[in-house]
This record gives structure tokens, C-alpha cells and sequence, in this order.
């Protein structure tokens, strides 16, 4: 085995494309728990990888290992400056547009199984790439069209060659093993990216928050003004993210989903740390499956010292700290934040209409009723009374 065990990472991706995870054979499941325990102690992307893969063998199938964020997460911890979450969404993108590109021209491996028709997958291609643009600005966008109408195979298979990369590093070889389909049918593979896009931007967002409590706590209101209103931008960018769902028939959906049962979105710590962070939710949220899925985070929520953007307004507020302008931009804020959780919520909600209709959650929820439910929540509830 080479240093890092990226061949054999690829070569079982390879393997699970064509057949789905949920379907891999017990004697190379048996291998790769021996090779786990013999090989993966001492690296980190093997170990994290093997773990995502296991995940059904071993009875703890849920999100974090259907869309392998802890092999993701390696690619955007503290050793990797450079790559912010939001990057790391912009790169998710572009391996969707590469790869239908390449699927449409039989220039990539695998189950060929559910392609999209022709206008589907423009469709599809103009929402990622737009996601795309909006991500990299407009100087690194330069070569990336503007429409998609009436584009002709050979000018969609230059378009790649304008994508973003991920960095020529040893870690993100392991990128390309970080979609481990537990089917065979096409669309599982843009799901999952988008997915995993999602995930990144709410850690942004989750970062956002942490950065604005502490420009309010040092009295430093524009500062704060500038981590939400950014946080805002990225929410809208999550919402653009349902209009590439879409474009997926839901009977496509309904054919993998029977696979994903216990992996579901439910459990996003990241998303209820961006809850967590904007105020403590109220009881009957906190004790709700929201968060007993993701423990870690009720967990720090729970904790004495966990702070809040609602904590420091309330305390600010208190102190008498600024002028009525200046409560009056951080109060704008605030709403606007508000406004576009619940417009991204009322997308989800859509989409789920669409994809799920009264089927059930794959997270043990009751689906589109647990969705309509949800869209009572505010994340500034405590602040009703104190603005």
C-alpha cells in the first residue's frame, strides 16, 4: 500500500460508483475493516475515508458519513488557510458541472442509469454555474459563460477546462473519493455534491456568527453588521442551491432514498450551530429531534458558557452602548437575516413538496409536516421583547 492509501481509496469509489455502497459484497467489507485496523491508525485521510465507507456495515449510517464530511473537513481545517468553507462550496459546484459535462460525453465511468434529458441538464448546468460565477466574482468568472441555451456539446466540454480546481496538494487527491453513492442511479452524485455544498456553507454562515459576537462584544457594531449582513449573502446562496435539485425527477429521488434511510438533513451540525449561535433555542426546539440528532451540538448549546449574537445585543442593550442610528442598522441586520433563513426555509419546504410529497424523512421525521413546522422558528426570538 502507497503512503497514504489514496489508490485504494480510489479504486473502492471506483468500485462503489458501479455498484452502490449499500450493495458492496461482505468479503470486501471484511477487507477493508482489516485493512482499516492494520493500515489507517496513522493516516487520517485512509482512516476518515474508511469510516464514510463502513458506515452500513457498521450500524452508523447517518449524514456526516453519507456525504463523507469528515474526509471534506480534513481538506478545510486550520492546516488549510487558504480554502475557506465557502471556497470548498464554489469547488463542490464545478465537480457537478464537470462531471454531467463529461457523464454527457461519455468522457466519465459509471452508471450511466437516469442521465438527464437534454433541457433537464442545461437546466442543471445554468443553476450550478451561476452558483459557481457568484462564488469565484467576477475577474476568476471571466471564462465561464453567461447562458447555457442552445450550447452545443463540444463548446460545454470547454467550459471545463474555465472550472476551479481543487489545489494541487497531497490532501486533495482525496477529493475526488468524497461521493460514495449508495446507488447506481445518475443523480445521486450531483445530490450528494449539493449536499455537501450546503454543508460548507453553513459553516461559513456558523462562522459568521461566531465572528459577529465577538465585534459586538468589543463594541465594534459595523463589524458585527459586516458578519451578518455576509452570512445573509451566504443563505441566499443556499437557497440557489434548491433550483439544482430541482432540476432531479423526483421519481430518481424516490429510487435512491429507499437506500439513505438514517442519513438525513436533520442531523447537520452545522446548520444547528448556526441556530445555536444566533440564540438559544427556545425549550421545546432544544429538546425536539432537531437537536437530540446532533448531540454534540445540543451539547454546547447547553453549556454555560456558549455565547449568542441574542446575548450580546441583549447585553449591549443593557449597557446602554450606541445611538438609536447605530441599533437601528444592527436591528436592519438582524432582519434581514431573519428574512432570509425563512425564505431559505420556505425553499426547502418547496422542494420537499416536490421530491418527498407525504413520504416520510429519511431522518425519522414526518417529512413535509416536520418541514411547515419548522417555518414557525425564529432565530432572534428572545429579541421580540428587547428591540
Amino acid at each position: 500500500m502507497e503512503s497514504d492509501g489514496i489508490s485504494l481509496a480510489r479504486s473502492v469509489t471506483e468500485h462503489v460508483r458501479l455498484t452502490g455502497k449499500h450493495f458492496l459484497p461482505d468479503r470486501v467489507l471484511a477487507q477493508l475493516v482489516d485493512i482499516r485496523h492494520r493500515h489507517a491508525a496513522d493516516r487520517p485521510f485512509l482512516h476518515a475515508f474508511l469510516d464514510c465507507m463502513l458506515d452500513k456495515r457498521e450500524g452508523r449510517f447517518w449524514n456526516r458519513t453519507y456525504l463523507a464530511l469528515p474526509v471534506l473537513e480534513l481538506l478545510t481545517d486550520e492546516r488549510q488557510p487558504a480554502l475557506s468553507a465557502d471556497r470548498m462550496s464554489v469547488l463542490l459546484m464545478s465537480d457537478v458541472v464537470r462531471f454531467e459535462i463529461e457523464a454527457a460525453g461519455a468522457a466519465r465511468a459509471g452508471s450511466g442509469r437516469g442521465r438527464p434529458d437534454p433541457a433537464r441538464l442545461g437546466t442543471r448546468l445554468r443553476h450550478a454555474l451561476r452558483f459557481v460565477a457568484k462564488g469565484l466574482g467576477r475577474a476568476e468568472a471571466g471564462g465561464l459563460p453567461s447562458r447555457m441555451a442552445h450550447t452545443p456539446q463540444s463548446r460545454l466540454e470547454d467550459f471545463v477546462e474555465h472550472l476551479p480546481r481543487p489545489p494541487a496538494t497531497d490532501g486533495f487527491r482525496w477529493f475526488d473519493v468524497t461521493v460514495q453513492p449508495v446507488y447506481t442511479l445518475h443523480d445521486e452524485y450531483f445530490f450528494i455534491r449539493v449536499l455537501q455544498a450546503h454543508e460548507m456553507l453553513f459553516t461559513a454562515i456558523a462562522a459568521d456568527m461566531k465572528g459577529a459576537i465577538r465585534e459586538l462584544r468589543a463594541g465594534n457594531l459595523d463589524g458585527g453588521v459586516g458578519r451578518i449582513d455576509h452570512a445573509v449573502a451566504m443563505f441566499e446562496r443556499a437557497a440557489a442551491l434548491f433550483r439544482i435539485v430541482a432540476t432531479m425527477q423526483p421519481e430518481h429521488f424516490s429510487e435512491f432514498r429507499q437506500y439513505t434511510e438514517g442519513a438525513s438533513a436533520i442531523q447537520s451540525e452545522q446548520y444547528k450551530r448556526f441556530e445555536g449561535l444566533c440564540g438559544v433555542p427556545t425549550v421545546p426546539r432544544l429538546c425536539s429531534s432537531a437537536f437530540t440528532s446532533v448531540p454534540a451540538v445540543k451539547a454546547e448549546v447547553e453549556d454555560d458558557r456558549h455565547d449568542t449574537v441574542s446575548g450580546a445585543y441583549l447585553d449591549l442593550r443593557a449597557e446602554g452602548r450606541f445611538g438609536p442610528g447605530e441599533w437601528s442598522s444592527l436591528d436592519a441586520a438582524l432582519s434581514r437575516l431573519e428574512n432570509g433563513h425563512q425564505r431559505w426555509k420556505s425553499a426547502h419546504r418547496s422542494i420537499a413538496v416536490r421530491m418527498l410529497g407525504d413520504a416520510h424523512g429519511s431522518g425519522y421525521t414526518t417529512g413535509v409536516p416536520y418541514l411547515t413546522e419548522c417555518l414557525d422558528n425564529r432565530l432572534f426570538w428572545q429579541l421580540d421583547t428587547g428591540r
